[in-house]
């Protein structure tokens, strides 16, 4: 296996009991050890080019594996039908693409053929026609040869790449099998060989071979640790799984009948144990010594009951420690054996005598089909996967087989807080015992609607937690899909999981429930109209009594509402003024920003934050926040109001492009009457500007919506803001004048700063940093200060008057948002001291002291976002000394004059006076018009989401001259790209030879590839390297799609471009 894979199977448990320290089992003496170096190297010529390296893409998280792509070993064990051996771990149970390289590097597709639903081995199939150029013979398998003392060589691939051939002596015959994780896939009930060969990643699948080229074992994992050992599977159960699948033809075909191999369980865990140890437990003596003697020469032990599966056929019949004495009559003390018994009596009974602390005791059991309690199908909604909990993991929980398990919890239930590897028990009050049971609750859920769920997990078993879980109100993802494994071409093909005629939006700011109220009164106006004649006046008496109790019941419902505002306006009776006054303009956000959009390059998925109500009317609310709470508009964001308990959603409405704040709308009409009444927009005060010394009370939020104030000084009023590049370029404030305190509540409180009558004169915001350390790491930090509030008053007085700007649709009413003109410049200030040493004039600096003596700096350029007017025309270091003749010191001087030029006639040019290497110059410099939506559009191609490249990109001075439209900022795991390492950093700037300017340019190129076809790619990194490589597109897993915001019903809309059953819409 890869590298991700391997480590995790390779991950075992340091500690080792006596029995795994000391062996002393010697075989007898036997001739293979006489091999020649000659011998080897003729065994070695015909293997190594029956084996492969396997690539194999996890598409989807499925029971114990995630999504992900590795590589691996398998070897040809049937020419003629076109069989791979290889692991179970490489085969996965769940969906897989995957591709074999021969030795002569030929590349063939191959396809899942079967996965043991316990042992670590499994088949897959290829096309043996489609290798045209390499003499090769299939590898025999020979179980039988094993025996400790063989001198063996493991044939597999050093990390997916070359062939490593690795030298080694079998030491043991009958070592447990080895324990991978707690969580994960463990192999059970068999014993395992153990050899001192030191294999690593990438070989897994590895036959094990001995002189006369046989494969005598499996290569399955090894122990992380100096002792470099390595623990191969038997082949017996191999070979008896191999011979039903060659009984499916005696030739290769794409469709294969699905060959049935018969599989038995009890659902108990079996452990072979010494009999020093079984006597310890309350072995009879007699019983041993009639084991001992029914048994073959040489036994040690007996198999001995370690853990037992509830529900299953032994539960409640078989305890721990209980010891196996005969099966049917017949003495067992080997797991071949018991495996063989249980395989050849599916769905029949079996008698079992056994010994519990020296009682004998005997019991019947049913057993059951293996393959039963192996799930083949999973429910895949918002991105999580949800399936029947398999007998793997139910035995690594002791948990019951089949319940609602989820394996990838996606974005709905990630936003809810379930974690992976939860039982879902309720769900919207109901009971959840199989997964039908949760897709008939889906059905009737709308979108946006918010329903209750109980899990478990198997660190809390004992424990119920409940969570809220919200639908999706946009279309985020794909409607729910039930996957269902094929069989007989080893795909997973998917179908609707139900009609989507009920996922409609219920309720919104954006006024979707007032359009199905309206459809849904249409509707039931042609109904009434057809039975018009049945009405009676006892019907007209019913409606009477229902309108009165309607009328009592919101009577009711009113006195509660007052009753609680009432309760809480007592409560916050002592508190300070500032408290008081800004209560009620106070709002808690909860943002979540789902995986399958994350733009822009944000950092997370989770942000909370306080913002407070700048506007408050009967039709709209809106709220500001720093941007390090609502980051990027493909965002679900919750407000609760510190005024009423109540939660409602809000959607995000402008971005400054600049400045770190947003501007989210809500629907007061979701607060009630009594809460629309309970809040209130806070008092804006832009004007005068704090100055150093002033008092200011620092207002806001607890976690319990608990208003907090503190009274604080104002220590610098105008501190230069100066956040360096992240490692993955996301929104980084610029060209900002902060408020710094004396005194605060940490970096993780976030607010107001008001003035003793509660006028908000500036947003204690946060801001995100990353804080370096050394040359390759760094950490994610935040910082908090204060933003001053008149640019936030000039936005909100263009919104409310009716900005000359795009529309967008707000609680059902469409506004015109503002557009900003921006020169995009990054600038920062340098004391006119420094300056002088730069040659800066006498004249040029009493000029900026008198315009301002309190600051005394002049403005320097960092740089210029790329694309922009400024691009070629400022450079780094200039000093900006005038605009239109007029002396400029600090960042609200550029913003002053470029605002100005929305009321004259000048071309939105700047007339720039600079300093420049000891020379004053004129420079005409273009300013861009820019609006607060953010990035509104993205495509999925293959796994990986492009976008346009965003403002932190375009920062750090450098886009493509062959084309910058397609950026890639994401990739998906088990994605195509992820495959074939098309990451982020880059942009697309060909695909097959044909450039890729824009978005629209990539999707009328993208649409006409087909499904399996080998795409050539030419991209570009930020650090300008260029690079050109393939992939394979998958359309049955990666479909091709957009998701778009549309600002005419303010919802992010999913469209199909191509998928595998349909052409391009």
């Amino acid at each position: 296996m890869g590298d991700s894979l391997e480590e995790r199977l390779g991950s075992m448990e340091l500690e080792s009991t006596m029995k795994d320290e000391f062996c002393t089992d010697i075989g007898p003496p036997f001739k293979e050890n006489a091999a020649t170096a000659e011998d080897w190297q003729k065994a070695l010529n015909k293997v190594v080019p029956a084996v492969v390296v396997l690539r194999i893409t996890s598409c989807r998280a499925f029971d114990t594996d995630s999504a992900g792509a590795s590589s691996a070993t398998g070897f040809v064990v049937d020419k003629r039908r076109g069989i791979i051996l290889t692991n179970r771990h490489v085969v996965k149970p769940g969906p897989v693409v995957a591709e074999a390289m021969f030795l002569n590097r030929e590349e063939v597709t191959v396809y899942p053929m079967y996965r043991d639903p316990v042992h670590d081995f499994g088949f897959f199939r290829y096309k043996p026609d489609a290798i045209q150029f390499l003499d090769y013979e299939e590898i025999p398998l020979a179980p039988e040869v094993a025996c400790v003392g063989l001198e063996i060589r493991v044939v597999g691939n050093d990390s997916g790449e070359k062939v490593s051939i690795l030298a080694g002596t079998l030491a043991r015959l009958d070592r447990d099998a080895p324990h991978y994780r707690k969580d994960g896939y463990n192999d059970f009930n068999t014993f395992y060989l153990q050899a001192a060969s030191g294999t690593k990643g990438g070989s897994s699948g590895s036959p094990v071979i001995d002189w006369q080229g046989r494969a005598v074992a499996l290569n399955a994992g090894g122990k992380l640790s100096s002792s470099a050992s390595a623990f191969f599977l038997p082949l017996e159960r191999v070979v008896r799984a191999l011979k039903f699948l060659q009984k499916g033809g005696d030739l290769y075909t794409r469709k294969w009948e699905p060959i049935s191999i018969p599989r038995g369980t009890l659902q108990a865990t079996f452990l072979h144990k010494g009999f020093d140890e079984i006597r310890r437990l309350g072995l009879q003596s007699e019983t041993e010594q009639m084991v001992r003697h029914a048994s073959a020469e040489g036994e040690t032990g007996m198999l001995v009951v370690e853990s037992v599966v509830p529900g299953g056929p032994a539960h409640n019949h078989l305890e721990p420690g209980d010891v196996l004495v005969r099966v049917n009559g017949e003495v067992i003390t080997q797991f071949l054996k018991l495996e063989t018994l249980l395989d050849d009596s599916v769905e029949q009974k079996i008698e079992l005598q056994l010994e519990r602390g020296g009682t004998p005791l005997s019991v019947r059991l049913l057993v059951q089909d293996l393959h039963s309690i192996t799930p083949a199908h999973f429910l895949e909604v918002s991105g999580a996967v949800i399936h029947p909990l398999s007998y793997q993991q139910a035995r690594n929980f002791r948990f019951q087989c089949g319940l609602v398990y989820v394996s990838e919890p996606g974005y709905m239930l990630f936003r809810a807080g379930v974690p992976r590897h939860a039982i879902i028990k309720k769900f919207a009050g109901e009971e959840i015992t199989k997964l039908e049971d949760l897709i008939s609750v889906l059905s009737k859920l709308s979108r946006g609607a918010r329903v209750p769920l109980e899990y478990i997990t198997y660190m809390y078993r004992h424990r119920r937690k409940s969570v809220l879980v919200t639908m999706d109100r946009h279309e985020w993802y794909a409607p729910p899909q039930i996957y269902t494994r094929d069989e007989s071409s080893g795909l997973w093909t998917a179908k609707a999981a139900f009609q989507p005629v009920s996922m409609l939006p219920s309720s919104g700011v954006n006024g979707e429930a007032t359009d199905k109220e309206h459809r849904h009164q249409d509707n039931h106006q042609e109904l009434t109209d057809v039975a018009t004649s049945m009405e009676t006046s006892c019907e007209d008496a019913s409606a009477e009594l229902r309108s009165q109790d309607e009328t009592v019941n919101s009577e009711k419902k009113t006195a509660t509402e007052n009753a609680v505002l009432r309760d809480h306006q007592e409560a916050t009776a002592s508190a300070s003024i500032a408290e008081r006054v800004m209560e009620p303009t106070l709002v808690m956000f909860e943002v979540h920003v789902p995986q399958s959009c994350l733009l822009d390059g944000v950092h997370s998925q989770h942000f909370s934050g306080t913002g407070v109500i700048i506007y408050h009317s009967s039709s709209l609310g809106l709220v500001v926040v720093d941007r390090n709470t609502v980051a990027i508009s493909a965002s679900d964001v919750m407000l609760s109001f510190a005024a009423y308990p109540i939660e409602i959603p809000g959607e995000v409405v402008f971005l400054h492009p600049v400045f770190n704040y947003a501007l989210v709308a809500y629907d007061p009409l979701a607060l009630g009457t009594v809460g629309a009444s309970a809040v209130r927009a806070a008092e804006l005060l832009p004007e005068p500007a704090l100055r150093r010394g002033d008092s200011v009370y620092l207002v806001g939020l607890s976690r319990s919506l608990q208003a907090t104030s503190r009274k604080s000084i104002v220590t610098n009023p105008s501190a230069a803001l100066s956040i360096g590049f992240a490692d993955c370029p996301r929104y980084r404030a610029t060209n900002m004048e902060l408020i710094e305190l004396d005194t605060d509540f940490g970096r993780s409180f976030s607010g107001v700063l008001t003035d003793e009558h509660g006028r908000v004169q500036a947003i204690w915001g946060s801001f995100s940093t990353q804080l370096k350390f050394g040359c390759n790491s760094s950490d994610d930090h935040q910082l908090v200060r204060g933003i001053p509030v008149y640019a936030i008053s000039q936005v909100l007085d263009k919104i409310i008057s009716g900005a000359n700007g795009p529309p967008l649709l707000i609680n059902g009413v469409k506004r015109p948002m503002p557009l900003l003109r921006i020169l995009e410049v990054e600038l920062y200030p340098t004391l006119l001291s420094k300056a002088r040493s730069f040659g800066l004039s006498d004249d040029w600096i009493q000029a900026l002291v008198k315009k301002d003596p309190v600051r005394r700096q002049v403005l320097r350029v960092k740089g210029s976002l790329a694309g922009s007017k400024a691009e070629n025309l400022l450079e780094e270091g200039d000093m900006v000394l005038a605009v239109n003749k007029e002396p400029v010191t600090c960042f609200r001087d550029i913003e002053n004059v470029c605002q100005a030029l929305d009321i004259g006639d000048n071309g939105g040019n700047l007339n720039m006076t600079i300093f420049r290497q000891g020379c004053e110059i004129d420079v005409l410099v273009g300013t861009d018009m820019r609006d607060g939506n953010g990035t509104t559009r993205m495509i999925n191609w293959c796994g990986c989401v492009v976008q346009e490249p965003h403002s932190a990109v375009r920062a750090l001075g450098f886009l493509p001259e062959e084309g910058h439209g397609v950026y890639v900022a994401r990739w998906c795991n088990g994605s195509p790209v992820n495959r074939y390492g098309l990451y982020s950093f880059q942009w697309i700037v060909e695909v097959n030879g044909k450039p890729t300017p824009d978005l629209d340019a990539f999707v009328n190129i993208t649409k006409e590839l087909e499904h399996g076809e080998f795409v050539r790619v030419r991209t570009v990194h930020l650090n300008g390297k260029p690079r050109v490589f393939t992939l394979k597109q998958d359309l049955h897993y990666w479909p091709t799609w957009e998701l778009k915001f549309d600002p005419d019903t303010a919802i992010w809309r999913r469209r199909m471009i191509k998928t595998l059953d349909c052409c391009d819409l």
